[in-house]
């Protein structure tokens, strides 16, 4: 029960984190109806709800890592986000924008694109292919080395981004 009250307590400061640095794209410096772009330019640690989210938006400019879930208190979920929450610094340095999608209900477009089954982790590449699937939590760490060995990120390193 302890451990249950822990991970409620975790799962609560992430969604009022991202829900804080969703509410920092709306800032007076940002201009009204800034784009999902604009804002996770300006901010790279926001956690965007996948319905707010058009992958073709991303082409060519950020790696989307989308984490699906049945619901925000699956504990695959609460899992992913603390371990987001521990180091999402190395994913600036590869463009990866993170977007959830935890209400399989509301049918999102990016949810009826991907069609997960319960808890998934995918990475999209800056191209838009479909790089890999996880059926379970996968650390920063984890995440940054499968991006690195894709082709478009191996082409950023030899050109010094």
């Amino acid at each position: 029960m302890r451990g249950m009250r822990r991970g409620l307590l975790i799962l609560g400061l992430t969604l009022v984190a991202a829900g804080a640095a969703i509410a920092q794209g709306d800032s007076a410096s940002e201009p009204a109806g800034a784009s999902v772009v604009e804002r996770w330019q300006a901010d790279h640690r926001i956690i965007f709800e996948a319905a707010e989210v058009t992958l073709s938006d991303l082409l060519y400019v950020a790696r989307p890592v989308i984490v699906f879930a049945d619901s925000p208190n699956q504990p695959q979920f609460r899992q992913q986000m603390r371990l987001f929450e521990a180091d999402m610094s190395a994913f600036d340095l590869r463009d990866v924008i993170v977007m959830v999608d935890t209400d399989p209900a509301a049918r999102s477009a990016i949810r009826q694109e991907l069609r997960p089954r319960g808890f998934n982790l995918i990475l999209i590449d800056k191209d838009g292919r479909v790089n890999l699937r996880k059926p379970e939590p996968w650390d920063v760490r984890e995440i940054s080395r499968a991006i690195d060995k894709m082709p478009l990120r191996q082409q950023e390193i030899r050109d010094g981004r």
